[in-house]
């Protein structure tokens, strides 16, 4: 029996991506976009992140949850890593917390120029009858151009922020 069109929608093209040199190794930036306690510092409607079902650290299958807002609007989404490889690539696919799938969220890291390339690229898995609730929920009707938005400005921020701590620590020579 084939699916009902009506039920879901089909990504097969992320919906925002960004990129951005950060004059830091991978792993350093890995550091910091794997733990999303940090990132929650970083970014825009991702405001504050923990640990869940006794996760401490990102490895594959552990979860954290993360805590959102637009304007006065407040909401709580759980997410699952998916791959954890240090200096490359970063993966987790977020839920609400009653297992409606909303979205996918990669980090990948590839060394250049004596720094790194962060690509983020963020995938929507909304079922099609929960995209009302979201926009209600979330007051977002655009969620791609949103999330462009919010990843660039998450970069900006991530990349002056691993900078100036390393523009902090003393030459090594």
């Amino acid at each position: 029996m084939a699916p009902n069109p009506r039920d879901k929608l089909t990504y097969t093209e992320p919906i925002a991506v960004g990129e951005v040199h950060v004059d830091a190794s991978p792993d350093e930036v890995y550091r910091l976009v794997s733990d999303p306690v940090a990132m929650a510092d970083l970014a825009e409607e991702f405001y504050r992140a923990r640990w869940i079902r006794g996760a401490t650290e990102a490895a594959v299958g552990n979860w954290f949850s993360g805590s959102n807002r637009n304007g006065w609007r407040r909401w709580v989404t759980h997410a699952e890593i998916t791959e954890a490889e240090p200096g490359r690539r970063f993966t987790y696919r977020v839920r609400t917390p009653f297992f409606v799938p909303i979205s996918r969220w990669e980090y990948d890291l590839a060394p250049e120029r004596g720094g790194c390339r962060l690509t983020v690229t963020n995938w929507l898995r909304v079922p099609r009858w929960f995209v009302p609730f979201a926009i209600f929920i979330t007051g977002e009707p655009d969620r791609a151009g949103t999330n462009n938005a919010n990843i660039a400005t998450t970069l900006t921020r991530l990349k002056a922020h691993v900078e100036s701590r390393r523009a902090d620590l003393p030459d090594s020579a």
